[in-house]
């Protein structure tokens, strides 16, 4: 309030209508040049291909008009008479209000980045990527309000180096404190560097399987076959062993099957032939090999292996449908029965009792 009243006291009414004047015209003027600034900026990104100029833009148009109203006042006060204690004051105001100006254009631009990449990326279908921008975008806007807080406080007066070793030795105490939540924090950014799967692959972890759908900074979401929701925690992810099904170039299929012990010799040759047959006619596969593997407890079993040319899980059930549809229809047409669990009790005749053996039962069944 001293302060004020001496303001006006050093000053004439003249110099406070010129320096309001100043403020106003200031106010405005810098309002006028940002939008000004953007629009070109804009009008200019529209012939190029390079989206650079769309970044700066963004962050330029993040100007706070509360930055404005407080250089306009600087300007104001500047053209006034000012004690020193008011002018130490005025100038701190305008660094703590640059630099947080600062922080708000930087933030704009690591968003407005992160956004042109994300759509970029989106459409050349790089999901490993969209998941990888979206961590890196927190980690960067937090390692950058954490250097603006600082910067703050050391135009503040406070002692940042000291301040610096107090939030390590802090940090060491927290860190043990909240070790599976950062735990999980560096899982999230080892999944994002080194893609172990992204969103949109189909994972198996364990007996749970599903397609993933979000990585988050701590869990990883998946939605499973059946439909409910999973959640692995980031760390519990990189311990398990995890099957990516997506990145398959193609799936290696192998069945049994077996036929009944009195088929003949010439219709077991043809069995080969036959499966071959099945599987040839399906669409996107190689055949591989077949075998009358082994002689079963009740069957002859054999062993067919191909490869579906595809990563997909139905194409799979799909030609595996057809393949046995066909061998239906083709071991009828041959007189060939598959078969099934079967077990045969071959008796004997029992060998003739001896002679006293014979009296004693003839005389139990007298006494009968």
């Amino acid at each position: 309030m001293h302060a004020l009243i001496a303001l006006f006291q050093e000053n004439s009414p003249l110099s406070g209508l010129m320096a309001l004047v100043t403020g106003l015209l200031c106010f405005f003027v810098l309002s006028w040049v940002i939008k000004w600034l953007v629009r070109k900026i804009h009008h200019f990104a529209e012939k190029t291909s390079n989206y650079w100029d769309d970044v700066i833009a963004n962050a330029i148009s993040a100007t706070h008009p509360a930055t404005l109203a407080y250089l306009s006042l600087y300007a104001c006060l500047s053209s006034l008479t000012l004690r020193p204690g008011l002018e130490r004051l005025l100038d701190r105001g305008l660094i703590i209000a640059i630099v947080i100006q600062v922080g708000f254009w930087a933030s704009r631009a690591i968003s407005s980045w992160m956004e042109q990449r994300s759509t970029a990326v989106a459409a050349n279908g790089d999901n490993s990527s969209l998941s990888s921008l979206g961590v890196f975008k927190v980690i960067a806007q937090i390692v950058l309000w954490i250097t603006i807080f600082l910067l703050l406080l050391d135009n503040l007066g406070f002692n940042i180096s000291a301040l610096v070793t107090s939030l390590g030795i802090g940090g060491v105490a927290i860190a043990l404190a909240v070790q599976n939540i950062l735990g999980d924090l560096f899982a999230s950014l080892s999944i994002a560097m080194d893609k172990p799967f992204v969103v949109g692959d189909f994972i198996v972890v364990d007996e749970h399987m599903g397609t993933v759908k979000h990585i988050g900074l701590k869990t990883t979401r998946v939605q499973s076959l059946s439909g409910e929701e999973l959640v692995f925690s980031n760390a519990d992810l990189l311990r398990s062993r995890v099957r990516n099904y997506k990145r398959m170039s193609e799936r290696r299929i192998t069945f049994e099957f077996g036929i009944t012990y009195n088929t003949a010799a010439d219709q077991i040759e043809r069995v080969n032939a036959i499966v071959k047959h099945a599987i040839e006619a399906q669409e996107q596969t190689r055949f591989d090999r077949v075998h009358f593997k082994q002689f079963g407890d009740s069957s002859l079993g054999f062993e067919a292996v191909y490869y579906i040319l595809d990563q997909d899980f139905l194409r799979y059930m799909n030609a595996q449908q057809g393949i046995n549809l066909v061998m239906l229809q083709e071991f009828s047409a041959a007189g060939i029965e598959f078969a099934f669990p079967t077990q045969s009790i071959h008796v004997a005749s029992l060998p003739s009792l001896p002679r006293r053996a014979q009296v004693i039962a003839a005389a139990g069944s007298e006494n009968g």
